[in-house]
């Protein structure tokens, strides 16, 4: 259902409130460049500091921004099961083209608790979910069994997967079948994921080198590993400035430096990029040739 390359947005903020133009001029940008979907609200987003009434501002901006060029998964998750659902209703009343939904977080559900949020959720509502593993984050692990699983839920269509053990794409291949979505949710191993069969990425990356990573879903889709190689070479300093201090703050200071209308602030517990974060960012945006 989806593929390519897929931003996991920034949510612009100036003098603490959320900046919807610049956020509209981001993803006016990104269409440009080649972006094939976009993902407002996820953890890239700053969706845990958003309240609901903002959270939905930031979809809605979204969807009427990329008028319906681009799909929109709209970040839906919570570690509260009636939460998600009341974000799920939203956007797809809003016109979401489906929901990225990430495991509960802090509960530390069972596999079982994890395969009665998601039922729960698809009992709800049947907007299409892009389920988000991330147990760095989230400390709970959704088990590549459970999610063979969760993909026959019909409205499942998709998983997010950022745990780090590419050995799930070959299990879940074989136990979700080959035509369910596999995305990467770690850009710097967006490469050997895709080799595996995966079909793209939300990326973090995205958001500064658009065009650079679209390039590289291109290359990946064609089967063209010697370009597709050596775009992600090009990339990888870029993948690696981006989490020099806590995210999104690197990934914001890349882009105010990239566009003047973007500016770097972000909101507590993060804190703005330091100094070491910043050259490390500069550094990487001059070998990557986005500057």
């Amino acid at each position: 259902m989806f593929s390519g390359s897929i931003p996991a947005l920034v949510t612009p903020f100036r003098d603490g409130a959320f900046d919807a133009p610049a956020f509209a001029r981001l993803v006016e940008w990104q269409i440009g460049e080649g972006t094939s979907a976009l993902v407002p609200c996820g953890t890239t987003g700053e969706s845990p500091t958003l309240g609901f009434e903002e959270h939905y501002r930031v979809i809605d901006c979204c969807i009427e921004a990329a008028a319906g060029r681009v799909p929109v998964i709209a970040g839906c998750g919570s570690n509260d099961t009636a939460t998600a659902i009341r974000h799920m209703r939203h956007a797809q009343a809003a016109g979401a083209d489906a929901a990225l939904i990430v495991a509960p977080y802090y509960n530390r559900p069972t596999q079982e608790g994890l395969l009665a949020h998601f039922r729960a959720l698809a009992e709800a509502s049947d907007l299409p979910m892009v389920v988000y593993n991330v147990p760095a984050r989230t400390v709970t692990d959704i088990g590549a069994e459970t999610m063979c699983k969760l993909a026959e839920i019909p409205s499942v269509v998709a998983v997010k997967d950022a745990s780090g053990d590419l050995a799930r794409v070959t299990i879940h291949r074989a136990g979700a079948g080959p035509d369910f979505c596999q995305l990467s949710g770690n850009d710097d191993l967006w490469l050997p994921h895709a080799v595996m069969g995966g079909a793209g990425c939300i990326s973090v990356t995205a958001n500064v080198a658009p065009r650079l990573c679209a390039d590289f879903a291109a290359a990946c889709a064609a089967n063209d590993w010697p370009r597709a190689r050596a775009l992600h070479d090009r990339l990888f300093p870029l993948h690696k400035a981006m989490f020099s201090d806590a995210s999104p703050a690197p990934l914001k200071y890349a882009l105010s430096r990239i566009h003047d209308w973007f500016h770097p602030e972000v909101r507590l517990p993060i804190i703005p990029a330091s100094d070491a974060s910043r050259v490390a960012v500069d550094a990487a945006l001059d070998a990557a040739g986005v500057l």
